[in-house]
């Protein structure tokens, strides 16, 4: 039975870019009647992807954007879209925060401010709040105190964060890059670390990763090992072995942690 500290991740997405088996990237973190959202993939599947999961958009208040790549961003304006519309019907109450740091806010923003209707765009400073962060920085969204730092990534500015949840236990979102040692004390010890895991190694010369600038699912249980994680959860994967891929990348974590070892299909929820 949960208790009041009990808190849910919710993977509405666990595909890199360019998949069409399963939906980008994203997720939800649930304490209570508190709603984080992580992103929002690359379309309006993010609205399917929330109904099939039972999370209404009246319900979510907070999002948080890594990046501005298109299959992290393009969901957003979705996003925003719609809950501007519940906005005008009298549907949804209270402000709808969105944080991210200065190129992802301002990518959104001109986004949405070139390709919506104007009535939706005048919600954007009334009702629907853009909230720059900067590196090292500490706020509230959606219930949780998120700390986010630059991940140092090559190809696109981008943060992780990390939170401290409810039962006080620490999880790390690291991006869909490889961890930089510049963030290791955001990282070591974390009771719960998100980490993307572009193949497995054995795959490693079918789908590049490396050329990619991502890693492996040997190399996420590798770096889970050397800091002393609890709980790793992959993501951002190909999506050409996904009949395979919960037991072929959990195996290969495996055999350089000994830890818990997660590899969640769209819409699997998980209590953390």
């Amino acid at each position: 039975m949960k208790t009041d500290k009990t808190t849910e991740l919710i993977m509405l997405g666990t595909g890199n870019a360019a998949v069409t088996r399963c939906y980008n990237t994203c997720f939800a973190i649930r304490h209570q009647d508190s709603t984080l959202l992580i992103d929002a993939g690359g379309g309006n599947g993010i609205l399917v992807q929330l109904e099939k999961v039972g999370i209404a958009l009246t319900d979510i208040h907070a999002m948080f954007i890594t990046h501005a790549h298109t299959d992290h961003i393009l969901g957003a304006v979705w996003i925003v879209r719609v809950i501007a519309q519940q906005m005008q019907a009298g549907k949804y109450s209270g402000t709808f925060h969105i944080y991210g740091h200065d190129k992802a806010i301002h990518v959104l923003d001109w986004i949405c401010s070139m390709t919506l209707p104007t009535k939706i765009v005048a919600r954007l400073g009334n009702g629907i709040e853009l909230h720059t962060v900067d590196n090292g920085m500490s706020f509230e969204a959606g219930g949780f105190t998120l700390e986010c730092f630059d991940i140092a990534s090559t190809k696109e500015k981008q943060y992780g964060f990390r939170t401290i949840l409810p039962d006080g236990k620490k999880l790390v979102c690291l991006g869909d890059e490889p961890y930089n040692e510049i963030n290791h004390d955001y990282v070591a010890g974390a009771d719960w670390l998100l980490c993307e895991a572009f193949c497995l190694y054995d795959d490693r010369e079918r789908f590049k990763p490396y050329e990619k600038h991502h890693s492996t699912a040997l190399d996420a249980g590798r770096l889970a090992s050397k800091l002393n994680v609890k709980n790793l959860l992959l993501y951002h994967t190909e999506d050409k072995t996904l009949e395979t891929r919960k037991e072929r990348y959990t195996a290969e974590a495996r055999k350089e942690f000994s830890g818990n070892v997660y590899v969640p299909d769209d819409l699997e929820k998980i209590v953390l």
